[in-house]
């Protein structure tokens, strides 16, 4: 399947954003109920954000494994309504997630207690399926918690390295351990799997989002170093990040360490393979974040305060690209090409047919040969009024000036409807193949519903919507004007 195929129409909004669920949305019945308000909606993608478990900052672009699945977003009633949880008490100060954990312990001790036997079958089959990388991840998050949460590059140096006898310790005395995290995994892609089926009977794809990078401090970099520059002692010797520009003065460091991309070409890059296979286990299209960073990296030095020391390195995208296009033979892959794109980049992506994004709340800056004008859109590409990094458009149109006021009215030709809705039409009218609009836009929500401020670490990813914020005529409107741009 092709994200060209036809012209289509979207709503992004995370897992984690839906109602219901003890302090974040979760896989339960307010995500099925999404499917069919979208399905209603005549929507026909779903676009979420990254799926894995976070670290503390909840950022789900900085994740504990690039397969795993985020055990906070597994549905408790889910659990309930098979009998495998009494919901136990609250605990005082216990925190949202750890109350959400303990559950998801006591729905393990009743499994192994009273689960029947396909279900069991069905367990083992699962960790059979993916003991690539869930072996790992099950030891790595083990010894995190026994470690008190500790990044593996401070772990005792046997563990950290992966002494072979520590290791083997390590499985039988944190086999009980191990064997939860399993069990969680197992539940988490269950339920995920029923969502996504439930998707398809109401005719909605699910979009994804993979960031190209890894954390430093993931199941995969601890498991796999030699695929990743870092040094004897698990520091990084090269982090990724982008140089400065007009918008920073010293850039950005990102600190995720970069890949020894020789290496994995020396394995046919079978690791990458391999963790696009995950994704397209869970995903029918999927967004690489940062796609320019398959032609060339922006190398920071390990422990540089800044990115201002680094320097462009050239990567294998055409190799890479090539390599997954042989295993999977069609990339259903969206290249966010945002930012200054090289014509290499360029170049790059239309080699294998990807489409790029346009976003609208870029577009009414410089001249009328700005790409992400619609009049400059290409049918190859997806347009979005704005992502989870920018604010909404009702808050993105209050923050303009009046000269940018007019000049944004003049161009959509001087509307009669209220924003954020014109820059809607424009979106849905675009050539561009998708049109995705944030949740928070079509609900006309201000600035203290954006989902993430790029350069902050208050306040992010928390964001949740609720259902007396939708208008009971909204399907209905956003069906006829998704119609009415031949969408549906």
């Amino acid at each position: 399947m092709s994200i060209t195929d036809e012209r289509r129409a979207g709503i992004l909004l995370h897992i984690t954003s839906l109602p219901g669920g003890m302090g974040n949305g979760d896989l339960g019945p307010e995500a099925h109920r999404f499917v069919e308000f979208l399905s209603a909606s005549a929507i026909s993608v779903w676009q979420v954000l990254p799926l894995g478990p976070t670290h503390g900052d909840g950022s789900p672009y900085q994740c504990l494994s690039v397969h795993a699945g985020n055990p906070l977003l597994i549905s408790l009633e889910w659990l309930q309504e098979r009998g495998w949880l009494d919901l136990p008490p609250r605990e005082a100060r216990e925190s949202d997630g750890g109350y959400r954990l303990r559950c998801l312990e006591r729905a393990w001790e009743e499994f192994q207690r009273n689960a029947p036997e396909q279900e069991r079958r069905e367990l083992q089959e699962f960790i059979a399926r993916h003991a690539g990388w869930l072996d790992d991840f099950s030891l790595y998050m083990a010894l995190r918690q026994e470690l008190d949460e500790q990044a593996w590059p401070r772990w005792p140096e046997e563990l950290r390295d992966r002494q072979p006898q520590a290791l083997e310790g390590a499985r039988h005395r944190l086999r009980e351990v191990m064997d939860s995290v399993r069990f969680q995994q197992y539940l988490f892609f269950r339920q995920w799997h029923e969502l996504r089926e439930h998707a398809r009977r109401h005719g909605v794809l699910l979009f994804g989002d993979m960031p190209i990078f890894v954390a430093h401090d993931s199941a995969e970099v601890w498991a796999h170093r030699e695929y990743f520059s870092v040094d004897e002692s698990g520091a990084a010797q090269s982090v990724a990040g982008v140089p400065p520009d007009y918008f920073s003065a010293t850039g950005q460091l990102w600190g995720n360490p970069l890949y020894r991309w020789e290496r994995m070409q020396e394995d046919g890059f079978s690791w990458w393979i391999g963790r696009m296979r995950t994704q397209l286990e869970l995903f029918d299209f999927v967004r690489i974040d940062h796609f320019r960073g398959f032609e060339a990296c922006w190398e920071i030095p390990g422990g540089a305060e800044t990115a201002v020391e680094g320097r462009w390195v050239k990567a294998p995208g055409e190799e890479l690209l090539g390599a997954l296009h042989e295993a999977f033979h069609a990339l259903p892959l969206v290249a966010e090409d945002l930012g200054v794109i090289t014509p290499e980049v360029e170049a790059l992506r239309r080699r294998f047919g990807l489409p790029g994004m346009k976003i609208l709340q870029f577009a009414f800056s410089g001249e009328s040969s700005n790409p992400y004008l619609p009049h400059n859109h290409e049918r190859g590409s997806v347009v979005y009024t704005g992502t989870h990094d920018n604010d909404t458009t009702l808050g993105w149109y209050g923050a303009l000036d009046e000269a940018q006021r007019s000049h944004v009215s003049a161009y959509l030709g001087y509307p009669g409807e209220e924003m954020p809705w014109p820059l809607i039409r424009a979106a849905l009218a675009s050539v561009a193949c998708l049109a995705m609009l944030p949740l928070q836009d079509v609900l006309e929500l201000g600035s203290e519903h954006r989902m993430n401020t790029p350069g902050t670490i208050q306040g992010n990813w928390s964001w949740r919507f609720s259902w007396d914020q939708v208008a009971t005529d909204l399907p209905g409107r956003l069906a006829d004007m998704v119609h009415l741009y031949g969408r549906g």
